[in-house]
């Protein structure tokens, strides 16, 4: 009997355990990059009670306005270099004549004088955006 193999079926299964800790990995580094996606300029937001924006599949233009009056777009490579304000308003207008849905934000410092957002509103709207939202922190209760 020494000398006779029992022949054994191949089992035709996957390992998934390597798999699923692939996955957790991924995972884990996804919900520690996500907050870092949101980029733009540090600025000073203002609190009030707002209702959160509808969400959309286009990534929004942020326009930041710092206490001091310099512009920042969130785009390309010098996000944290200030623009001039005629530059922003061309490139949200080539932005949107190419994408018409994207959203149009403003993050204004608190301490900001309130005709320089204004009149950034004004010129974002004369370069095409249907609509400018305005960014807020909710208040502290």
């Amino acid at each position: 009997m020494s000398g006779k193999r029992v022949k054994k079926k191949p089992m035709a299964e996957i390992n998934v355990v390597p798999y699923i800790d692939v996955m957790l990995v991924l995972l884990v580094v996804f919900m520690v990059t996500a907050p870092l996606l949101m980029q733009g300029v540090k600025v000073d937001l203002p609190k009030a009670p707002s209702a959160p924006m509808d969400q959309t599949d286009e990534e929004p233009l942020i326009v930041s306005v710092k206490k001091d009056g310099t512009y920042y777009i969130n785009l390309g490579a010098n996000q944290k270099s200030a623009k001039p304000l005629k530059e922003i308003t061309d490139t949200v207008a080539k932005i949107l004549r190419q994408k018409p849905q994207t959203p149009v934000l403003v993050w204004g410092d608190h301490r900001a004088e309130y005709g320089l957002v204004v009149s950034l509103m004004s010129d974002l709207q004369a370069a095409g955006a249907p609509s400018v939202g305005l960014v807020t922190e909710p208040p502290v209760l």
